[in-house]
């Protein structure tokens, strides 16, 4: 055991129960505490005073934070057991220092015995619509995804040096009928145009609750800085999603146009995720932790939470 480890047992009684602190309490953060049992004592970092009492009375422990204030991360040391970093890195910069600064918080004082980060499927850049697994070399193509990329290497520097199980979760397009902007039907009633299917891309999705449920399955069965796939089984291109998600709501298709059509129409950030094409394998995800996807496809979750 590493020197800046507590044993277990030299912690007073009252701290001695599983501990998962949540990191970026956000959708699936919460769906994630809803889905622990009780048994498991729920902790969730915080910048807002005013979410305190909401998140009391979700049964979740508050502490208040700031990733981008170090001093306000000193009470963190020592807390959890399970840590789950969903948190974002900052819009501008070429790392992550919240990441950074979490991870030296976390070194103080008896490190978690597991630690997973919620990464993005942004970090492989465009793969020409390949199939790739976790293996793939990184090429992220935006400012973006490079922070990612950082927060992924702090992360598992730190598991390593730490003697932390750390695991990376890279996530595609995140949905659900019960997530804000979750599913794809605003998009359709503006009539956002989609690629024509000759310049059209790949397209990964994970519904709100399986991801969840992986996040979950990381925290107890990933392997030692390990990075799985966190998708379903769908290999879509975007074109095809609208248009599933139209037939299911029983609306127009979006309109079909080119790249250069796209390009003078769209608006950069939406032309980000047309520029790169790739299908994830997640056979890690079912195999390692032993997830059984309840949404395998978009046409299954899209109509049900």
């Amino acid at each position: 055991m590493p020197s800046n480890q507590t044993p277990l047992g030299a912690l007073p009684a009252r701290f001695r129960c599983t501990r998962v602190l949540i990191i970026g309490h956000g959708d699936v953060g919460q769906r994630v505490a809803r889905l622990l049992p009780a048994r498991v004592r729920v902790l969730a970092l915080t910048r807002e005073a005013a979410r305190l009492p909401a998140l009391r009375a979700q049964g979740v422990l508050p502490l208040l934070g700031d990733l981008d204030d170090t001093a306000s991360l000193r009470r963190l040391a020592g807390l959890a057991t399970h840590v789950l970093h969903l948190a974002p890195p900052p819009a501008e910069g070429a790392g992550d220092p919240r990441t950074a600064a979490l991870l030296r918080a976390l070194a103080r004082r008896g490190v978690p015995q597991a630690l997973v980060y919620g990464s993005t499927s942004g970090v492989y850049g465009d793969c020409g619509g390949a199939l790739i697994d976790e293996t793939r070399r990184l090429s992220p193509g935006t400012a973006r995804a490079r922070r990612r990329v950082a927060a992924e290497q702090a992360v598992r520097a730190f598991g390593r040096a730490a003697g932390v199980r750390a695991s990376i979760l890279r996530i595609p397009g995140i949905y659900a009928p019960d997530r804000e902007g979750g599913t794809p039907r605003a998009r359709l009633l503006r009539g956002t145009p989609v690629l024509a299917p000759e310049d059209d891309v790949f397209t990964n999705h994970i519904h709100a609750d399986d991801l969840a449920r992986a996040c979950i399955a990381a925290l107890w069965r990933g392997k030692p800085q390990r990075v799985v796939h966190a998708n379903d089984d769908s290999a879509l291109r975007m074109g095809e999603y609208f248009d599933l998600a139209a037939d299911l709501y029983g609306l127009p298709k979006p309109p079909r146009i080119s790249r250069a059509g796209a390009q003078a129409q769209l608006p950069p950030a939406l032309l980000s995720f047309m520029s790169e094409s790739r299908r994830m394998d997640n056979r890690r995800l079912k195999r390692e932790l032993r997830l059984r996807l309840r949404h395998a496809t978009p046409a299954i979750g899209l109509l049900y939470s």
